[in-house]
């Protein structure tokens, strides 16, 4: 999630299990407890573009570094509360607020390693948005007020609205799912793998993307409330696969950065449509009907040990956006 919702589910972590005098300050350590586990985003190796994001919700989001995040955050933290809080206290809220972390991020669609070092296995239950806007604006109002007025029932209060969102983007889930299933079996296809994913910032649109007989499929699936299903059907794209049409470089830095992409992109491998060079992931891009992905690595044949670079391509321009309020709207 964004690091503000991930403040927000923090605090109201600490706020709920607070004393009431002290619900002020652990709410302000639940907050910074949660947003800590980001700071993974900053990890670079600049010659390794793919470190970056093989390392993002890798160690500081997995269930077994939580004590020691904590013990960073309290650290940290100290200083600022040590007139409010023991650090017993401070200790304790900042075990509540760095849980909610990882745990929310797994809630998400990009994936997040919980088992590491035990498992590389990514968790992504793809119920919600990174952005959910509606939901932040909800913990903003019950967060506020439990500050304010000093109330864990706000707090709670926040809790089960986020709770109710992810309920609610289960059963759109598991309703977008069955859907993408009936339309394959439509197509006469067996589907190898399929993603369902929330488009960004709702949990009504949602974009499912399977593997049949080496090409990739992605179609766009509304999950109306009182309207039913609608389906916006996609394009399709041969699948990449690594081994068979990089064999000759195994061995080679090239070679090893497409594996990882793969492992990182879940197998869901296509070439870029403008761009042959880019080998893109084929679960994301700027319409749920599309295969233009949003990043991506490129390749270059002539020099095989240097790693390959890390591209992002959006574009958010009028022509992308009236289609996809469009399909979301239902028209």
């Amino acid at each position: 999630m964004d690091p503000l919702t991930h403040g927000l589910v923090g605090a109201t972590a600490s706020q709920s299990f607070s004393d009431k005098k002290k619900i002020r300050p652990a709410a302000f350590v639940g907050a910074v407890s949660a947003m800590m586990a980001d700071l993974d985003f900053f990890i670079h190796i600049p010659s390794d573009p793919l470190f970056n994001i093989e390392v993002h919700r890798q160690f500081t989001h997995s269930l077994i570094f939580i004590p020691v995040g904590a013990l960073i955050a309290t650290v940290l933290l100290w200083l600022f509360v040590k007139k409010y809080l023991t650090v017993k206290e401070l200790y304790f809220y900042s075990i509540l607020g760095y849980t909610t972390a990882g745990l929310l991020d797994a809630f998400t669609s990009y994936g997040t390693q919980l088992l590491w070092p035990f498992l590389d296995t990514r968790f992504a239950w793809n119920v919600i948005s990174v952005v959910d806007p509606v939901v932040t604006a909800g913990l903003i109002v019950f967060v506020g007020l439990a500050v304010w007025q000093r109330k864990k029932t706000m707090a709670r209060a926040a809790g089960g609205w986020l709770i109710l969102f992810l309920l609610f983007g289960w059963l759109q889930h598991s309703r977008a799912t069955s859907a993408a299933q009936n339309l394959a079996a439509d197509r006469g296809h067996t589907i190898e793998e399929l993603v369902v994913k929330p488009t960004i910032a709702n949990q009504r649109l949602w974009r499912a993307n399977y593997i049949y007989d080496d090409r990739i499929y992605t179609d766009a699936i509304r999950t109306g409330i009182f309207s039913g299903i609608t389906i916006y059907e996609g394009e399709s794209e041969p699948r990449v696969i690594i081994e068979r049409d990089f064999s000759g470089f195994e061995g080679t830095t090239l070679y090893s950065d497409l594996v990882r992409f793969k492992h990182l992109s879940e197998n869901f491998l296509i070439r870029h449509p403008d761009k042959p060079e880019i080998i893109g992931d084929a679960r994301y891009s700027m319409l749920p009907t599309e295969l233009t992905p949003l990043w991506g690595v490129e390749i270059d044949t002539t020099d095989t040990e240097r790693h390959l670079p890390f591209l992002y391509f959006r574009d958010a321009g009028e022509e992308i956006r009236e289609p996809f309020w469009d399909m979301l709207m239902g028209k």
